[in-house]
């Protein structure tokens, strides 16, 4: 019998595999249907669906591994890098889902978001006041006005398999809806800023991409996620996460 084993579980969500089949257990079940319906519109390789019984969602295993993790170096070659932004940019040229993703939230509403967290991290002697606001600072690039496209909106490294510089599949689709291609890039990349130009070369140098709004989603996206991290069991202090990200920019 195949062990099952605790992918990643927390209050709000929790992910189990059995052989290769993953359970999702989550009780928004707005969440899964929102999953759901982003794998099957994508145009990019996803896991299957096998069954649905609310509150539990069962997919297949994709083939291949990971892209890599956050906090440990990647073993990808620069071609599967390329194949990787080749694979977004075909996600995002797609037609968007009608609902926001976590990349499009109204930009006075993220702007509030952020410092509320700014304030927070502060006050609580989380972080240094000068490391989280020359963050706060890097972070205002990313606070303009975009075209909406079909964003993964969760598209961590470990998200990503590929297999023989390929991608196999991208998982995890729970915050799928229109937002910033940019965010998508900027996600994919946290922690391996040198693989940068290795994806936008996939992705393609006939759009617009901005690297210095991708450097503030990098910011961003740190500052917003050291709170939630800590209160859910995670560590944004190990090597390689959030906080080495935002201490990496003070250099920048």
């Amino acid at each position: 019998m195949d062990e099952v084993e605790v992918v990643v579980a927390h209050s709000e969500r929790a992910t189990l595999r059995v052989g290769n089949v993953f359970l999702k257990v989550d009780a928004d079940q707005a969440r899964i249907d929102a999953e759901v319906e982003a794998m099957a519109s994508a145009p990019v390789p996803t896991p299957e669906v096998l069954w649905r019984k609310p509150p539990v969602l069962a997919i297949a295993a994709v083939p291949g591994t990971a892209l890599g993790r956050l906090g440990e170096p990647t073993t990808a070659s620069p071609a599967a890098w390329a194949a990787a932004g080749a694979t977004i940019r075909t996600l995002h040229d797609a037609p968007s889902p009608p609902r926001p993703g976590r990349a499009g939230p109204r930009l006075d509403a993220l702007a509030a978001e952020l410092d509320g967290e700014c304030a927070w991290l502060v006050t609580n002697d989380v972080l240094p006041a000068d490391l989280v606001t020359r963050n706060r600072e890097i972070a205002q690039a990313a606070l303009r006005p975009w075209t909406p496209v079909f964003t993964h909106g969760d598209l961590q490294i470990a998200h990503v398999f590929v297999d023989d510089d390929e991608v196999t599949g991208i998982i995890d689709w729970s915050e799928a809806g229109q937002g910033d291609a940019l965010y998508d890039l900027a996600t994919l990349t946290l922690g391996h800023e040198k693989h940068l130009g290795d994806l936008v070369a996939g992705y393609g140098t006939d759009v617009d991409i901005d690297l210095d709004v991708i450097r503030a989603w990098w910011s961003l996206r740190s500052l917003l996620g050291v709170r939630w991290l800590i209160e859910h069991g995670f560590d944004p202090t190990a090597p390689g996460c959030e906080v080495d990200v935002l201490r990496s920019r003070m250099s920048a």
